[in-house]
């Protein structure tokens, strides 16, 4: 089977983009695998497939590198910009993922994607678990930059309580106007140079540890900055979330698999 595919890249994050209007497209979780294999296939953190749907302008499935499924914050600005190249939107969208319906706009060359809104959070002595979509643990460290994310965050998503179903681990180190985040993806089961959902759990929790009422955090990945936008409503609730950041294409090609 030979499948055309596009490439998408958001700040490092990096993706398969398939156009599946027209025709039908389903893969096994090994085919994912070998699809998103950095040396015998195209090599990404995931696919997504660009489908029609009755009651917004796209669906957007989207399978972590491992094969496995779940919403993915830059990967839902990618295929916005998809998307727009392939004429389907403009400037903003409403569009559905794996955990519900998502609007969407187009700020310049920045794409943004309005978050679900958080109403709870578990605090775990100095740490957080908080799902924004897709399930984060938190953990603030003095600099993140020395730390062994493959190894430390592995320990963690494979930790009793998380082993089962897994979560995202995120390092945090709080910089002067901005917060440094390195993510440990499950799915990908590695280090990635970004994470949508899991900045957007940092930020939520660096405003609950600050008592902060802003409006507005930034985050710099090992991939570029994001932005989050939000309002906080009570102690553990936030609602208007806002995930801003560049979402770009790379390359396109064709793929025999």
């Amino acid at each position: 089977m030979k499948i055309s595919f596009y490439k998408y890249q958001a700040t490092g994050n990096d993706f398969v983009m398939i156009d599946g209007r027209e025709k039908k497209m389903k893969f096994s979780k090994e085919q994912v695998q070998k699809i998103c294999d950095r040396r015998f296939g195209i090599g990404a953190d995931g696919i997504i497939i660009l489908k029609n749907h009755d009651s917004c302008d796209f669906d957007m499935e989207y399978f972590n590198a491992d094969g496995s499924q779940s919403f993915c914050g830059n990967g839902s600005r990618c295929v916005q910009a998809f998307a727009k190249e392939l004429g389907i939107i403009r400037g903003e969208s409403y569009f559905k993922a794996i955990d519900g319906f998502h609007y969407g706009k187009s700020i310049e060359y920045f794409f943004a994607t309005k978050m679900g809104n958080v109403d709870r959070v578990e605090l775990l002595g100095d740490d957080y678990f908080i799902n924004t979509g897709s399930p984060h643990y938190i953990k603030y460290v003095d600099n993140v930059d020395q730390i062994n994310v493959l190894e430390e965050g592995r320990a963690i998503r494979n930790s009793a309580k998380y082993k089962k179903e897994g979560t995202n681990v995120n390092f945090v180190s709080v910089e002067t106007g901005f917060l440094k985040v390195r993510t440990y993806e499950r799915g990908v089961e590695d280090e990635t140079f970004s994470c949508g959902t899991g900045v957007t759990a940092a930020a939520i929790s660096y405003i609950i540890k600050a008592d902060s009422s802003q409006s507005s955090v930034t985050i710099e990945t090992k991939g570029g900055k994001l932005q989050i936008d939000l309002n906080r409503i009570a102690a553990h609730r936030f609602e208007n979330i806002w995930l801003i950041g560049p979402a770009k294409a790379v390359f396109k090609g064709e793929y025999k698999l």
